[in-house]
């Protein structure tokens, strides 16, 4: 893709400034012409890598409905470590061009599997002896912030579900624990994308974290 960079307009009475490809030459606000931003800094041509090593983290999104969100969990799948995401029903895989509108690439990186059937997925992950931890609000769930503190020994399975409907009641029931993420504000959920990112950060983080007394 090419780089884009920073313009302003010659408008004093508009001066809207904005990120575009270097072929711009007129504001989209109000036609006048562009003044192009000197760069500052170049950006690093590779980002920092964490080499922290981490204890394992699988996911399985279970009727996710919406491309968008499926992609932005490969990319904060990529970008946190997690080892393989387990697609299952209705979620749209890396085959679905507008899933790569939000992963960037990183549904290349992230290694997946499609399950028409989630709960028989669920079934066959805990067969391989890993524990299963469902992003869920409802009776019996707790803070994932505390529920971090205290791991299982065993590999963790992160299950998030539909947007509307939650988890399948059968995977559920197969979960070894419930955790929500505290809300304070008027709404009682978050974009499960959004949600997805924090759980998978702080299950990946929690340990070392504990370790330095940070949580």
């Amino acid at each position: 893709m090419p780089a884009t960079v920073f313009f302003q307009c010659s408008n004093p009475d508009c001066s809207f400034r904005f990120p575009a490809l270097p072929i711009m030459n007129r504001c989209p606000r109000c036609g006048c012409s562009l003044v192009s931003i000197p760069e500052i800094s170049a950006l690093a041509d590779s980002n920092p890598r964490d080499e922290t090593k981490l204890r394992p983290l699988e996911a399985l999104l279970d009727n996710i409905r919406s491309t968008y969100n499926v992609g932005a969990m490969f990319r904060t799948s990529d970008g946190a470590g997690v080892s393989h995401l387990y697609l299952t029903g209705t979620s749209p895989t890396p085959d679905n061009l507008r899933v790569g509108k939000t992963a960037l690439g990183a549904e290349f990186a992230v290694p997946w599997s499609w399950h028409a059937n989630g709960l028989q997925a669920a079934q066959q992950i805990k067969s391989q002896g890993k524990r299963l931890w469902a992003l869920e609000i409802g009776p019996g769930s707790s803070s994932i912030f505390q529920a971090a503190q205290q791991l299982p020994s065993e590999p963790l399975c992160l299950v998030v579900g539909n947007e509307v409907s939650g988890i399948d009641p059968g995977i559920l029931a197969l979960c070894d624990a419930c955790v929500w993420i505290p809300m304070q504000g008027y709404k009682r959920s978050l974009n499960v994308a959004i949600a997805f990112g924090i759980a998978v950060y702080t299950l990946r983080y929690a340990s070392s974290m504990s370790h330095c007394g940070k949580i």
